[in-house]
């Protein structure tokens, strides 16, 4: 009978003032103490030290986060029809919004914005992408998979669960196929551009979702110049430069197959790819390098991976965008435009402009931001998550 028991959680006093004003998160030192042995994974009630019910999460002994919301309604039953509620709910935000409309590939769930906390799901054409990276939906992930087979009718669920997260999650790493056959190539089409994806070994799932309005707007201001595409990956920012009609385009990536994929996408484009340059180095030295042979550009893109999965890692990840970016300002021409982005968590806004601040004053540079760019609209941010917004982008101009 004692398993049939609801498992709690109580905190200490003063500690639910964050799941008062809906966070999704309880970290381990709020924790007071817990009731009927809840183990990994398990489903808790979170009350005050008072005994006040907070929420519904999925409780994690060990972890730094050490409980991720489900709900904040106490009677809701957390099963495997809540799990499908709320992909359905998820699916049909991203149909009533019209994405495919703008892209055959599109972020279907994206963790607790969705209401599912640690759960990335990406659609490219009739390919989904599953990403599991916390001890709760790894508890549902056959219900996850069948939801996604009901709702959105694949021909083939991969599943990518091998973030760095999951090593702090006490998760092992696991990629494969889970439903279907998966194509030898799968191709999306982006505002009429075409690219090839890497579900089974490319980054993140496979694509940079998340930037696709970003790649239309830094596009559009490529016409009739010289560009620099730093961490090129797949080329996304490439292609759409070489659709805006670039004098010329550098492509910089330390990886060489990801080059391969770049250039791929640049003839799929109709483009050819032995006029544009391609450099397979580490971005950083190639910078160095070019500032050493005086080259400079007109428009450059720094879109770098994350340096900074946690607050933790903060101050090491600094380093690095004050460097690329006061090197990104060396190169740049007068009056150039710079993209700066950072998709690190652990990175806020703020701490991101002050970086950026930093770099183009040891630069000896003054620039304007002339637009702040986030995250494409499928990949919701609720109210009270700030950590659901965490890329984060400057376009700048560089004064005369």
């Amino acid at each position: 009978m004692r398993n049939n028991k609801t498992k709690k959680v109580f905190l200490k006093a003063g500690k639910e003032k964050s799941l008062l004003r809906r966070h999704l998160w309880v970290f381990s030192g709020a924790v007071n103490r817990t009731e009927n042995s809840p183990t990994l994974g398990d489903t808790v009630h979170i009350f005050s030290a008072q005994g006040e019910f907070l929420a519904q999460a999925a409780y994690h002994p060990q972890a730094q986060i050490a409980a991720r919301v489900w709900s904040w309604e106490q009677e809701l039953s957390i099963d495997a029809d809540f799990i499908h509620q709320r992909i359905a709910q998820a699916v049909a935000f991203r149909r009533q919004m019209g994405f495919a409309k703008l892209s055959t590939g599109m972020r279907i769930i994206h963790g607790e914005s969705d209401g599912l906390p640690g759960l990335v799901v990406d659609q490219y054409d009739r390919v989904v992408v599953m990403q599991i990276s916390s001890v709760g939906i790894e508890r549902w992930r056959e219900a996850c998979i069948k939801s996604l087979r009901d709702e959105l009718d694949p021909i083939c669920i991969y599943e990518r669960s091998d973030t760095e997260v999951r090593v702090l999650e006490s998760l092992p790493e696991r990629c494969g196929v889970v439903f279907g056959d998966l194509p030898a190539n799968i191709t999306i089409k982006e505002h009429g551009l075409s690219f090839q994806i890497d579900v089974s070994s490319g980054q993140k799932t496979g694509f940079y979702l998340d930037q696709r309005d970003n790649r239309a707007l830094v596009g559009a201001l490529a016409a009739d110049k010289d560009v620099l595409n730093c961490f090129c990956y797949s080329g996304g920012f490439t292609v759409y430069a070489k659709q805006a009609g670039a004098r010329s385009v550098l492509s910089i990536d330390a990886s060489q197959s990801a080059l391969m994929l770049a250039m791929q996408n640049v003839a799929l484009n109709g483009f050819a790819t032995d006029e544009s340059e391609w450099v397979c180095a580490d971005v950083f030295q190639a910078l160095r390098k070019l500032r050493d042979q005086n080259r400079s550009f007109d428009l450059i893109i720094l879109d770098p991976p994350k340096f900074a999965p946690t607050a933790s890692f903060a101050e090491k990840a600094a380093r690095g965008y004050k460097d690329i970016n006061l090197l990104g300002f060396k190169l740049l021409r007068p009056g150039g435009i710079l993209a700066s982005y950072s998709c690190s968590s652990g990175i806020s806004s703020d701490l991101f402009q002050k970086i950026i601040a930093g770099a183009a004053l040891d630069a000896g540079v003054e620039a304007h931001i002339i637009a702040y760019q986030n995250a494409a609209a499928d990949h919701p941010v609720l109210l009270s998550f700030p950590e659901g917004a965490y890329l984060k982008g400057l376009i700048l101009k560089k004064r005369l």
